[in-house]
């Protein structure tokens, strides 16, 4: 399995997360571990579309850089919310208060799997066939 392959597989799964126990303490780990994967596949398929299109910033391993590079390439990608993104997908060992965890499972819910589906339908419209290779 490529790595959008991948990247779809697990937003399929991340999806049904609203529909799942929302004050379960397991369920909000388990979502958060989700997005966790889930912004880890992210960013590696930008990589691989950016070495794709050439872009030598696809050579470092950095997934700010790579972020920041997939800004000037796809018009489609919300900075502010890619950015929030990385920082939360950062903070996430640190996350201690069921309370915080809680508005992280909100934010997953409201921001970031929008922006992981608006990537997906994205890239699919502009690669089309050609993300088989990804």
């Amino acid at each position: 399995m490529k790595k959008f392959d991948n990247f779809s597989s697990n937003l399929d799964v991340l999806l049904r997360a609203d529909k799942e126990d929302l004050d379960n303490e397991f369920i909000i780990s388990g979502i958060i571990d989700k997005f966790f994967v889930q912004f880890e596949l992210s960013w590696k398929v930008l990589k691989e579309l950016l070495r794709y299109e050439g872009k030598a910033v696809a050579a470092t391993g950095s997934p700010r850089a790579i972020i920041k590079a997939a800004f000037s390439v796809y018009n489609f990608l919300d900075e502010t919310v890619w950015l929030s993104m990385l920082k939360d997908r950062n903070d996430v060992t640190h996350i201690y208060s069921g309370e915080a965890a809680k508005r992280l499972v909100q934010t997953i819910l409201t921001e970031y799997i929008p922006a992981f589906q608006c990537v997906r339908e994205e890239l699919l419209r502009y690669y089309g066939g050609n993300l088989e290779d990804i």
